[in-house]
């Protein structure tokens, strides 16, 4: 049995195809292919309220071929979710019913919260202690996700308008960030020794370039190196000396900002980064659909 999970993001666009294994009365997914397309739909959408022509026939293009390999891998559920930069396209719902006629593929436009709540289920805290206090970051293009966990509950979730496409395009806003910083401080007040949990592309491979071993977390002040190595770069030597991808070798810069804002507002020390995202949680979500049961 294989799912798939389709994530229309700010920056790319991903589809992961899973198996999925039943077994002792629990249901697990194996990744078997991983697709990022990088459309950077956000430019778009956070400076004109509006995908164009272009960027809609390139989406719809993609959605073709993703549609042509859930056939090919006999997929027998799927899941597609557009994310901030669809959500703030005033044509968004156009481009989604174009998308319907010509990939046959039924995408949903969620909104934040939902976001957060399937970020939550790529189940990213599965390898730490679930007894104590986390702070999960998620950053997109468009969007941060934030939701804080104590002993395995939810204490509080919110998205912001605050994303990497949205700062390099200068469409962040200086109240979005006192917004953020406020929830922190008002949601993690009388909570001790809070760690981070980070999901998303840019904080894999901001792990991945701090060379930790046995899937240690990455400490704070690594984390800020790391951010004052890469801006000592120009963005031509972050492609040509460091090996980044185009796509990521800007987006890298705004995600450290994000990221540390948020630990050095929460007091987080360090972060789990358990290599997950969006297209783990679409999965686990249509497993919870699917095998009620096993909930």
């Amino acid at each position: 049995m294989r799912y798939a999970a389709i994530d229309i993001g700010s920056n790319a666009v991903r589809m992961l195809i899973a198996e999925i294994v039943e077994n002792n009365h629990s249901v697990s997914f194996k990744k078997n292919t991983l697709i990022r397309v990088p459309l950077r739909l956000g430019d778009d959408a956070f400076l004109n309220q509006h995908i164009s022509d272009k960027k809609a026939t390139d989406l719809v293009k993609t959605m073709q071929a993703f549609g042509n390999l859930i056939d090919v891998y006999k997929v027998t559920d799927y899941m597609a979710c557009a994310t901030s930069a669809m959500r703030e396209a005033k044509n968004g719902p156009d481009v989604v019913a174009e998308i319907k006629e010509k990939a046959g593929i039924e995408l949903e436009i969620v909104h934040g919260a939902k976001e957060a709540k399937i970020i939550y289920n790529s189940h990213a805290d599965q390898e730490i202690d679930k007894s104590k206090n986390y702070l999960y970051i998620d950053v997109g293009g468009g969007s941060t996700e934030l939701s804080l966990f104590s002993a395995g509950e939810l204490i509080a979730s919110h998205s912001f308008n605050l994303g990497t496409i949205r700062i390099l395009d200068n469409q962040d806003k200086e109240e979005t960030w006192e917004e953020m910083r406020e929830f922190i401080r008002k949601h993690t007040r009388g909570f001790k020794d809070i760690a981070g949990i980070g999901t998303g592309g840019n904080i894999n491979k901001l792990y991945r370039l701090a060379e930790l071993k046995d899937k240690a977390p990455m400490p704070f002040n690594k984390l800020k190196s790391l951010y004052s190595y890469l801006s000592s770069f120009s963005l031509k030597d972050r492609i040509n000396v460091l090996g980044l991808n185009h796509d990521r070798a800007d987006v890298i810069i705004p995600a450290c900002e994000i990221y540390i804002t948020v630990m050095k507002t929460a007091g987080i020390k360090q972060i789990y980064v358990p290599s997950v995202g969006m297209v783990d949680g679409i999965i686990q979500t249509l497993i919870e659909k699917n095998f009620p049961q096993y909930r």
